[in-house]
């Protein structure tokens, strides 16, 4: 599929992250908001009202068959991807799945194939690889600037007060740190490192059996590490310190949405660069998908198929050795 005209989203779910995914779209010139389908008319037509959408439906079913779609965004709980991707997919619309893209490696193998039989796109929504920061940051990578990429330091944690039937602590609904934030700096390190060949692991399971923290530490081929930590119920300082053998690079706090780098090489002064992002930041990899459909791509480059299996494959490691399994797994 090739498209030439406005791209036009439909969004799947009404969530907050519907939300934010809604004003993003707002920050594009070749993008609109055609329709939004919700489990119930009253949330749909809520939704349509904020964001003057003139498609309001009821039902995913309706929006995935609305043939004035071209992409449509998933923003419903972690266990729910896979079906509601699979509807999209096979109604020929191209997908954006938010992270994490699926519950574990078997459920996102079972979205790709069925993107592939059907020739159709499809993307996991990891908005922060596609922002100006991290786009410098592969540039300066590619560049060597810090000569050899030894370590990486990365955190996402923040303190929840919340109900244990809230979805951040419901097993139902995939609750936990790791796939609701741990997910963040676990992209991070494979983006620059790749799978780690070996993973060590500790987790604090909370009162409802999900993990409420975290540590994890990742081994590389040629001795990197990467040494990252996820909360749900703890407050972190969202920093990335990325350590070579020249130096090392910053990325600011919150470094998931981080709009400055500080570059330090060993012999020179510090240089800060300011890399403020347009809009919310969650146009960026709405403008990936526009780009990669008048294209006629059925993939990113920038978030393959390939890694995205491979990020799963890592967080199917790390909750095993916790022994922690979802409802939806047994």
């Amino acid at each position: 599929m090739i498209v030439s005209h406005k791209i036009r989203w439909g969004i799947l779910g009404t969530g907050s992250i519907a939300h934010q995914f809604a004003v993003g779209l707002t920050s594009l010139a070749d993008a609109e908001l055609a329709a939004v389908g919700s489990r119930t008319q009253q949330a749909a037509d809520q939704f349509g009202d904020e964001f003057n959408v003139s498609k309001r439906y009821a039902s995913y079913d309706a929006l995935a068959t609305d043939s004035d779609v071209d992409a449509i965004y998933i923003s419903t709980p972690h266990p729910f991807h896979k079906d509601n991707t699979l509807l999209c997919l096979q109604a020929g619309k191209a997908v954006l799945c938010e992270k994490p893209f699926a519950m574990n490696v078997r459920e996102g193998e079972a979205m790709i194939a069925m993107a592939q039989t059907h020739g159709v796109f499809l993307m996991e929504a990891m908005w922060t690889r596609f922002l100006p920061a991290l786009v410098t940051l592969r540039d300066l990578l590619a560049q060597n600037v810090i000569g050899e990429v030894r370590m990486l330091n990365a955190d996402f944690g923040f303190r929840a007060n919340i109900a244990p039937e809230h979805r951040l602590l419901n097993p139902d609904l995939g609750g936990g740190a790791l796939l609701d934030v741990g997910v963040y700096p676990v992209s991070l390190a494979s983006m620059i490192f790749g799978q780690p060949q070996r993973i060590v692991s500790l987790a604090d399971l909370g009162s409802t059996g999900v993990d409420e923290q975290s540590a994890m530490l990742f081994g590389y081929g040629s001795g990197q590490l990467a040494l990252l930590s996820s909360a749900i119920r703890t407050t972190t300082p969202h920093e990335a310190l990325l350590s070579g053998t020249e130096g090392h690079i910053k990325l600011h706090s919150p470094w998931w949405r981080c709009s400055r780098l500080t570059l330090s090489v060993n012999g020179k002064a510090d240089e800060q660069l300011d890399l403020a992002y347009e809009g919310n930041g969650y146009n960026y990899e709405a403008e990936e998908v526009g780009r990669c459909l008048r294209a006629g791509l059925t993939e990113s480059a920038i978030m393959p198929h390939a890694e995205t299996l491979s990020i799963l494959h890592t967080m199917d490691e790390i909750r095993a050795q916790w022994n922690l399994k979802y409802p939806s797994e047994l």
